[in-house]
């Protein structure tokens, strides 16, 4: 039976209105129930009425809040709908029907002639590796976010069985338990959240959603394998997570030694716990007595082994469930390490231990032709622990160049080396060459901690917590050392210095080395482009081939690797959002030239925001339009604030999502052509395009009163104030642009619906090129057609361009006090607008509203509540200011938890911040 995509798209579009209409009758219930029935007129989507009143002033608070938790319902709706068309088209089409999943992949390679050996090895080579982080993006606390998962099950619930009438009354009254207790708890946080906090959150991920999605995920890889009409079988794909909390101290001053010492506890520590439970419950299920079946011997040794290093002697004894005896005791071994942990010892087990019973016990069930026990049971732990082994996610340590070369100067001065008050001077080969001396041998300096500056014990003490880390439980709980601003070779090779003088080094004399990487971010234009140079002297250094060699021989891989990591903020900020993803993809291409030159295989991480200005958008065409030669096997992304609750918070989604980047993965890896490398005139206008459209950007910054109207027309004096992430909303407290990070900066832009970042300079860049070049033009139109690259960035700037509006641009513009800044900016940035559309539907064919119904749906539901949002906030912060600038602080001070409750209700409106 096939099905059309209109025909889904109605079915789905009826189901968002009746469950929509569901939530809203049951939250009118719960506010009447609540004493609060006078908000129900502002209720949105209710039966046939078209217009909702404006917002009140007298009950602040609860008008915004009313709104935010009404888009939320509209979200988990949303999210639910999306789902059950995703399994309508394959019910009815088979598995290959949803595009991005791994049957409709596998079966493209197949239909490309790819044999099933090269695809076998590919996806043995390839892991990818979302890294969870807490930039101040998400807007729901924790506890919320708990409540609203709550309610997904629920409304999930209710799709599936023969109900009675009586349990679909039960589902209903449980669905308003819920909503009555999100309403009366709020969202808005009462105070900022703690770096501790933001662990919580990372915690909800990767202990109650991605173990409970890894079977699902892995099933439908297997069924796909399988429905390929592959003959053997093939190697589940690897998959492992990435953690920020605790480790990102760029510009972060919360993120102390400390509380990265207590993040790399508290996720050892959630690992133990649930590799213990997933033991014990294997346990359970391995109840085989030795009256039916003779135990192998060599499971009968283990178990007297295990149990005598437990001190567990009797266990062993005339056992009559030896495969469930043993599996218990190596629950009670894992449970006797997390108490360890616990009473504030150090511990002593490694993941290599319980593989190597689990491996035993898979043998052991074989041995008596238990095989599906073999599967069914002790498999699915193993798998467990390859995917989370005893660190749950590897935590990133990330800190700033300048901020190194701060506590290296300081260590110098301390320990007496008279290069201290030359180091800042110096160009960078002058620091090579010093770098090059003192790289020579693993003996540190061994400064005086009493006489070192802040910088330099902030440093240290951090890298002194990682070396502990890695003398006690291994190297797996950590993942890199990452450098902000990376500029020069000098800024990586630095790190080795503190490194060394933390005690994280491996070996002595002249053949020592690190064993956790260093890692180059490269966030700027400039910076992207020097990521070939940098690659080549920093690869001139023997501790870094030594430290490379010691991480292939440790890992089994078969090249040397070096981590690479691209920003999508800072590139954006610099030329706009065209200029940002041309210039990230041809640095990726230079860099992976550049490597296989040096006999590298480069892994690119990816260091994607909330919003198509910062990297995000579909995982599967982004992995599509990665430049071929770039992706050698791992690959690891950044999933920030909104976006993880967003992809992740539901087990139906979270699977999809992670199935895309699997699949994509393999399927970028296998890539052998690229259009644009069979079209090298493409590139040349391309870059004539993108130069036009990063002139447009830099023109409009730059533009005499652009900053005043930024600072008068957004609310990002508001979103400095926000109680939203533990971080500050700029690296160093300087009132700039440059110094204020990414995500308020687009954050501010998306509030007031100018959307400028995701399409701004397009507009000009694409309507010069037809003005002047009308055949290049033609070229680019019909390389929109088959260019998963640059269809992805004009569908994706198509996307912003939608999400804007002129008439709530207009609405905050009127925020500007000088008419002639107001008047000026204004009228540039809705030209450019115009433009931008304009060619759009040129290049796409047509207009968003006939190709892209659902997203013109999505936006057209959301309409009018948001006017109504937008103009609360618009009157809230002119009044916020007003007592500001008359020194009413305190008034200003209560006005302010309404203002930011209009942040986050538009937030969860638009489904996005930064």
């Amino acid at each position: 039976m096939s099905i059309t995509d209109s025909t889904i798209l109605n079915r789905a579009a009826l189901k968002v209105e009746d469950d929509l209409t569901f939530l809203i009758d049951c939250l009118a219930e719960v506010l009447e129930s609540c004493g609060d029935g006078d908000l129900s007129p502002y209720l949105p989507w209710r039966g046939d009425e078209v217009e909702i009143p404006p917002l009140p002033a007298d009950r602040g608070e609860e008008q915004l809040q009313l709104y935010s938790f009404c888009f939320q319902l509209l979200n988990a709706v949303e999210e639910n709908v999306a789902m059950q068309a995703r399994r309508w088209r394959e019910d009815a089409e088979g598995l290959a029907a949803e595009r991005g999943t791994w049957a409709w992949k596998l079966q493209r390679q197949r239909e490309r002639g790819v044999p099933e050996e090269r695809i076998r090895k590919a996806i043995e080579n390839c892991c990818v590796e979302p890294v969870l982080t807490a930039h101040p993006t998400e807007a729901k606390r924790t506890a919320v976010l708990e409540l609203h998962r709550e309610l997904y099950v629920l409304l999930f619930e209710r799709e599936y069985g023969l109900w009675t009438a009586s349990e679909l009354g039960d589902i209903r009254e449980s669905i308003k338990s819920v909503l009555e207790r999100l309403w009366r708890s709020g969202e808005l946080r009462v105070s900022k959240p703690t770096v501790k906090d933001e662990l919580d959150n990372m915690l909800h991920y990767l202990v109650r959603v991605f173990p409970i999605t890894l079977p699902h995920l892995d099933r439908r890889f297997v069924d796909a394998w399988q429905d390929a009409g592959f003959d053997s079988d093939a190697p589940l794909p690897q998959l492992s997570f990435g953690n920020w909390v605790g480790g990102d101290r760029d510009g972060h001053p919360g993120v102390t030694a400390e509380v990265t010492r207590y993040a790399l506890r508290t996720l050892r520590t959630a690992a133990l716990d649930l590799l213990h439970k997933a033991l014990a419950d294997a346990a359970s299920s391995l109840t085989l007595s030795r009256r039916r079946q003779d135990a192998p011997n060599e499971l009968l040794d283990a178990l007297h082994e295990l149990a005598a290093e437990t001190d567990e002697v009797s266990i062993a004894d005339d056992s009559d469930e030896p495969w469930a005896d043993y599996c218990q005791l190596l629950a009670r071994r894992v449970k006797a390490e997390r108490e360890a942990l616990k009473a504030g010892g150090t511990g002593g087990l490694h993941a290599d231990e319980i593989e190597a019973g689990l491996s035993l016990l898979d043998r052991s069930l074989k041995a008596i032709s238990a095989e599906r026990l073999a599967v069914r049971v002790v498999r699915p732990v193993q798998r467990l622990l390859d995917v989370f082994g005893l660190h749950l996610a590897r935590t990133d340590i990330r800190q700033n160049s300048d901020f190194h070369d701060a506590a290296l100067v300081q260590i110098l001065e301390a320990s007496g080396q008279p290069e201290a008050g030359q180091w800042m001077d110096w160009s960078m080969d002058q620091r090579l060459e010093a770098l090059r001396g003192w790289l020579k041998t693993g003996s540190p300096f061994n400064a005086p901690r009493e006489k070192l500056g802040k910088q330099a014990r902030m440093v240290l003490d951090c890298l002194r917590v990682v070396a502990a880390h890695v003398r006690r439980h291994g190297v797996a709980g950590i993942g890199s050392l990452i450098v902000s601003m990376t500029r020069h070779a000098a800024d990586l090779l630095v790190v080795y210095i503190l490194a060394r003088e933390a005690g994280l080094q491996i070996g002595e004399g002249e053949e020592w080395l690190l064993p956790i990487p260093v890692v180059p971010l490269l966030e700027t234009i400039d910076d992207l482009h020097a990521g070939p140079s940098i690659l080549s002297a920093y690869m001139d250094f023997p501790v870094v081939q030594r430290s490379l060699a010691y991480r292939k021989q440790a890992s089994g891989s078969e090249n040397l690797g070096q981590e690479i990591m691209v920003g999508y903020s800072d590139s954006n900020k610099d030329g706009g959002f065209l200029a940002s993803n041309w210039h990230l993809r041809s640095s990726q291409r230079a860099i992976s030239t550049r490597a296989q030159e040096l006999g590298l295989d480069v892994v690119f991480f990816h260091g994607r925001g909330g919003t198509v200005s910062r990297g995000a958008g579909p995982a599967d065409r982004f992995l599509e339009s990665l430049p071929v030669g770039s992706v050698h096997g791992r690959m690891r992304m950044t999933e920030q604030g909104e976006t993880i609750a967003q992809k992740y918070a539901n087990q139906g989604t979270a699977t999809f999502e992670l199935e895309q980047l699997q699949a994509g993965l393999v399927a970028a890896h296998l890539r052998a052509k690229d259009y644009s490398d069979d079209n090298p005139a493409i590139r040349e206008v391309m870059d004539r395009v993108v130069e036009a459209s990063r002139v447009a950007w830099t023109k409009l910054i730059a533009e005499p009163g652009f900053i005043t109207y930024w600072a008068e027309s957004t609310p990002i004096d508001a979103l400095e104030q926000a109680r939203i992430g533990s971080r500050p909303a700029r690296r160093t407290g300087k009132r700039s642009v440059e110094d204020l990070r990414a995500i308020p900066w687009v954050f501010s832009w998306n509030q007031s619906r100018h959307v400028l970042t995701g399409w701004y300079g397009v507009g000009t860049a694409l309507h010069q090129l037809k003005q002047e070049d009308t055949e290049s033009f033609k070229a680019l139109q019909e390389a929109a057609k088959s260019w998963p690259f640059l269809r992805g960035c004009l569908i994706n700037c198509e996307t912003s361009l939608h999400t804007g509006s002129s008439e709530i641009m207009r609405s905050y513009a009127e925020l500007v006090t000088d008419e002639a800044t107001r008047e000026h900016v204004l009228g540039l940035i809705f030209a450019e607008r115009d433009r931008t559309k304009e060619i759009l539907e040129d290049l796409l064919g047509g207009p968003a509203i006939t190709r892209r119904p659902r997203l013109m749906r999505a936006l057209g539901l959301r309409g009018e509540p948001l006017v109504n949002l937008h103009h609360r906030q618009i009157s809230l912060l002119k009044t916020w200011r007003g007592l500001r600038e008359n020194d009413q602080q305190e008034e200003a001070d209560a006005l302010l938890p309404e203002l930011l409750m209009s942040v986050n209700a538009i937030a969860s409106g638009m489904r996005t911040t930064g």
